[in-house]
């Protein structure tokens, strides 16, 4: 029998108690996949690890300046004087932003005198960008479009398209769009596929510098493929993102927008003013619809507003009001224009010089497709091997599919460029 004090002592000493092992819980996000890299970012990337004082990245659709550097347009830099001298709120936007912006953006795509826009029947809300344009665009169009629900996008064409239409719901399919073996527009392929696409398909179309190709289509091509969209019944889908950056002429880059409005088609319009106004940041962008009425663009607002509600709520603010502060004012949108020409016509530059380079250095193949592309961006033809020879030998970064950004290219790097891009089609590199 235990005493008192036996007890006690047995009530202090330290219980041990034997529990099972437990088995490590799995992570929550134990079966998620790894993705594949981004193509352009991984470029980026691989760009700033590189040591090399020659360093070139071609692969970032982002204008640089002479020097290489992020360039800041004057215009925007006074917008920002203004802005901040008026010391505004920053309270929220409605869902389809700011109001101003909207009508400018409408203006400078349409023109003022658009029937669509005298006579009110143009529903435009405010996006978050082209991207978010084009997010909005195919979502809309999954939900109302009442044709199929296809979109045929061409090949190649900029990488987020595919993405974006498939994540909204639609269906993806192709049309020509690209002759490797001329470098160039293959505009009868295109024809056929749109002509044999069923009617009433959703046709994306590049209003101006497509990307990645930097091939365009002619104004009588357009007006060819105005009356084609209009034969089958398919519904035309622009997505404009370089209006003025392209040509530097901001009427020219609209021509085909402008076209098909005046033809009859209830177009959809993306725009983005990150390119032509070099607002990559603020993202500032515009989607309209072309309505057969005021009472059809009052039920458009409506759709827009409850798709954008649980989205994103409402836009940002700054890079709408920087938008509207440059378009408002004759004066600055009369220098804006200049700027726009002069970026545009600095790429133009550097076509002629890497072109003038190539053939100068007998560089095998016909390199005149380095001037007449069009825009940011130009398809080289360079084969995949060699971009991983320049990449690998030379330290010079643009995608896998040959495709180079011009704006990276300046007077300090163009020959070098040129240079190493002769040597890897010739085997040297």
């Amino acid at each position: 029998m235990l005493t008192q004090t036996s007890r006690l002592v047995l009530a202090r000493a330290p219980r041990t108690t034997v529990l099972p092992v437990a088995r490590a819980a799995a992570s929550t996000w134990a079966n998620v996949p790894a993705g594949p890299p981004d193509p352009i970012l991984g470029v980026t990337e691989k760009f700033k690890a590189d040591k090399s004082p020659k360093k070139i990245n071609l692969g970032v659709g982002a204008y640089r300046d002479g020097q290489g550097k992020p360039y800041v347009l004057p215009t925007v830099k006074k917008a920002e004087k203004i802005l901040s001298d008026a010391m505004q709120d920053k309270e929220y936007l409605p869902i389809t932003g700011l109001a101003e912006f909207t009508k400018l953006a409408a203006e400078l795509a349409y023109g003022k005198d658009s029937k669509p826009i005298t006579e009110k029947r143009l529903a435009i809300t405010q996006s978050i960008s082209g991207t978010g344009a084009l997010r909005i665009g195919t979502a809309f169009l999954a939900r109302h479009y009442p044709g199929a629900k296809t979109i045929y996008l061409p090949t190649p064409t900029w990488g987020n398209h595919i993405p974006i239409s498939k994540d909204s719901g639609l269906e993806v399919k192709q049309y020509k769009y690209f002759n490797k073996d001329t470098v160039g527009l293959d505009f009868e392929g295109m024809k056929a596929d749109i002509k044999a696409a069923p009617e009433g398909s959703i046709i994306l179309l590049h209003a101006c510098a497509h990307n990645p190709t930097g091939i365009d289509p002619t104004e009588a091509q357009w007006k060819e493929l105005s009356d084609l969209v209009k034969e089958k019944k398919h519904f035309a889908f622009f997505d404009m993102a370089y209006q003025g950056f392209a040509s530097g002429d901001i009427l020219k880059d609209a021509f085909a927008v402008r076209y098909f409005v005046e033809q009859g088609h209830q177009i959809l319009l993306c725009q983005s003013f990150a390119k032509n106004m070099g607002l990559y940041g603020e993202r500032a962008g515009a989607i309209s619809f072309v309505c057969e009425s005021p009472e059809e663009k009052a039920r458009v607002d409506s759709q827009l507003k409850i798709l954008i509600r649980p989205l994103y709520s409402n836009p940002p603010v700054h890079g709408a009001r920087l938008v509207s502060t440059i378009l408002s004012s004759p004066e600055l949108t009369e220098e804006w224009l200049t700027e726009v020409k002069g970026m545009a016509d600095r790429i133009i530059e550097m076509r002629e010089r890497l072109y003038n380079k190539l053939v100068e250095l007998k560089t095998p193949g016909e390199w005149g497709h380095i001037k007449s592309q069009i825009g940011m961006f130009s398809f080289t033809g360079l084969k995949a091997e060699q971009v991983d020879a320049l990449a690998e030998k030379a330290s010079i970064y643009l995608t896998r599919d040959g495709r180079i950004s011009m704006a990276g290219l300046n007077s300090n790097n163009v020959d070098y460029f040129a240079e190493s891009v002769s040597k890897a089609v010739k085997g040297e590199l």
